[in-house]
């Protein structure tokens, strides 16, 4: 057998089993390729999980949104809300807002890149397929031309020659052109290691971004409903604003007229607050002997509730309102929460308790109060005098909710109110501590 028969069927044999079996040996892959292929895949990978972990903080974010959203708007439905506490909810709210609309925008920017990437990577493909493509049909031109050869044998080849050298010179083609074939050979495997690493890298990438795709586009609902909750839980806010507005300027017209003697208005202040302390003297004395009729409990267990819902008009605490009297540190200071409401609103209890008050104090105020406990009771100021006068009578024990009087006007006021306290072993505190 020739020297051409026995190298040439083991060179197709290999080329054409390579060829038609897609296999590969990783050795004969061509390095550049290959290797810049497998560091796209790298680079791939680490874009997608980057993407991930942003995608779980910006999940994160906004689950912290919602329970923010809700938090406020909880507080706006309460009754008789804090708009200072509101109002900087709110504001943190907004800032959460912000950074979830920041986190988004970055995720859909990733993305867009990620797809900016992914068609690189089909354009990058489709060209490595198609040198592959013409690799293989370059050897396939090489393989039927060698069987051609093939059928002449080196002996018919040395006669057929014109000279010996022709002859030498023929053979030596032969032998060159196996070479060839064979680094042809080795470029198609190569070729084909670095088309199936393009083709799982764009694969992946394409699955992974349409699911990455599909998330964001359930964050942007998510963000899209909190941005309503938001602007909703703004335009609520404005309308208490201007309700309490409302009610606030017409307490201070209204006072301004009645106050225009800077005398009568410390008279005025002093009355109501000796009254208050007379008769908080005189409950004290009966919750020290052990309660009306040993009738009250030593300790309240519960919670308190709002007495009537309307508009604050003044919170607890240090104020600017001039017709209320100095305490401590505070130029003026209220003792209470004052909730403007119509005429004749009902007045609830805000807790279980006995009445030990109930009646005009000596500045002209009616007033009930509840002992919750001989250390805990409740006050309900300015209530109106004409209905019965009064619904309850001290010694009387109510339930929480239960009607005990109606607001008015009594005593020192500008309008139709409650002034509502809350007294804690005899010191008046803010009432929002107890609900």
């Amino acid at each position: 057998m020739t020297t051409a028969r026995l190298v040439r069927p083991l060179l197709i044999a290999a080329f054409v089993a390579t060829l038609l079996g897609g296999s590969f040996a990783p050795g004969l892959a061509r390095g550049d390729d290959l290797s810049q292929a497998q560091a796209q895949q790298k680079a791939i990978a680490a874009q997608l999980a980057a993407q991930k972990a942003h995608m779980a903080e910006l999940a994160a974010l906004q689950a912290d949104l919602a329970a923010t959203l809700a938090n406020t708007k909880t507080k706006l439905v309460g009754i008789n809300s804090d708009l200072v506490d509101v109002k900087a909810n709110i504001a943190a709210t907004q800032v959460k807002v912000n950074a979830v609309e920041a986190e988004y925008n970055q995720q859909v920017q990733d993305l867009a890149n990620l797809d900016l990437a992914l068609i690189g990577l089909d354009r990058e493909e489709q060209q490595k397929a198609a040198d592959l493509a013409q690799a293989k049909a370059l050897l396939g031109d090489h393989v039927r031309a060698a069987y051609e050869r093939d059928r002449t044998s080196i002996l018919e080849t040395l006669l057929s020659a014109a000279s010996f050298t022709d002859a030498l010179g023929d053979i030596g083609n032969l032998i060159d052109i196996g070479n060839q074939d064979h680094l042809l050979a080795n470029q198609i495997a190569s070729d084909q290691a670095t088309l199936f690493a393009l083709n799982q890298t764009t694969t992946a990438t394409r699955q992974q971004t349409q699911q990455l795709a599909l998330e964001t586009a359930a964050q942007k609902t998510q963000l899209d409903a909190s941005l309503a909750s938001l602007s909703a839980a703004k335009a609520q806010l404005a309308l208490l604003q201007a309700a309490t507005s409302k009610a606030l300027t017409l307490q201070q017209t209204t006072y301004r007229k009645l106050s225009g003697n800077a005398a009568a208005l410390r008279r005025a202040i002093s009355a109501e607050s000796a009254a208050e302390a007379v008769i908080s003297k005189k409950i004290q004395d009966i919750l020290n002997q052990g309660g009306q009729g040993g009738g009250i409990p030593s300790e309240y267990n519960g919670s308190l509730n709002w007495p009537i819902s309307g508009s604050v008009t003044q919170e607890f605490g240090c104020t600017g309102i001039v017709w209320e009297p100095p305490l401590g540190s505070c130029a003026h200071y209220h003792n209470g929460i004052d909730i403007a409401d119509p005429m004749y609103t009902p007045i609830h209890a805000a807790g279980d308790g006995r009445v030990v008050f109930a009646g005009p104090l000596s500045d002209g105020a009616w007033v009930v109060i509840i002992a919750h406990s001989t250390s805990l009771l409740t006050w309900y100021a300015h209530v109106d005098d004409a209905r019965d006068p009064i619904p309850v009578r001290v010694g009387q024990w109510v339930t929480q909710g239960q009607v005990i009087a109606y607001v008015g006007m009594t005593g020192h006021t500008t309008g139709p109110h409650l002034h509502w306290m809350t007294q804690l072993n005899g010191t008046f505190v803010n009432p929002r501590l107890f609900l």
